[in-house]
């Protein structure tokens, strides 16, 4: 069986990123880009470029600074026309050593677990180390998580609105007023 080999993979070794730290940037091949359009269900993806701070955690570890930047071409939801967007998201994320950030997962689940409130331990609990493996983090597959979290999941054209839908209107109807109305009836 053939090991997963991500779309878009940049990988750096950790022991190449000195006490002052490695800047690193890289861009997308087109066929890459295509790709990730596939995956990401768009119509297109030019100009998917990373650029980041690498600098050193402790001995072991590191933490990732920078942005990820693309054109994306997306459907709008309303008109199903194709319209251009960009993506900037910035990217902060700390890699430790495998067991450590295995560890430091199980704790954070035991503390979610454990809590009364779980949406505000959520929003207040930093994220647990993302691992390094075989001494390499992978920044190329880190990009494409950014990628897909600064995509709209509804896109709408610029200036595109759904008629009906209450958006201009001081007050958006309820569904229930509508159902209320068709019961009187």
């Amino acid at each position: 069986m053939d090991a997963y080999a991500p779309p878009f993979s940049r990988t750096v070794a950790v022991d190449s990123v000195g006490d002052g730290g490695l800047n690193v940037k890289f861009a997308a091949t087109p066929e890459e880009c295509a790709e990730l359009a596939r995956l990401d269900d768009l119509v297109a993806l030019r100009d998917f470029s990373v650029e980041a701070q690498l600098t050193r955690r402790g001995r072991d570890g590191l933490v990732a600074r920078g942005r990820v930047k693309a054109i994306v071409t997306q459907t709008c939801v309303v008109t199903l026309e194709a319209f251009d967007s960009t993506i900037d998201e910035p990217i902060e994320v700390t890699f430790a050593p495998e067991a450590e950030a295995q560890a430091a997962y199980e704790r954070a689940m035991a503390e979610l677990e454990a809590a009364q409130d779980k949406a505000r331990l959520l929003a207040e609990q930093p994220d647990p180390p993302d691992p390094i493996v075989d001494g390499k983090i992978d920044l190329g597959a880190l990009a494409c998580e950014f990628l897909a979290l600064g995509l709209d999941p509804h896109p709408r054209k610029p200036g595109v609105a759904f008629e009906g839908s209450g958006e201009d209107e001081d007050e958006i109807p309820s569904p229930f007023a509508a159902l209320g109305k068709l019961k009187k009836d």
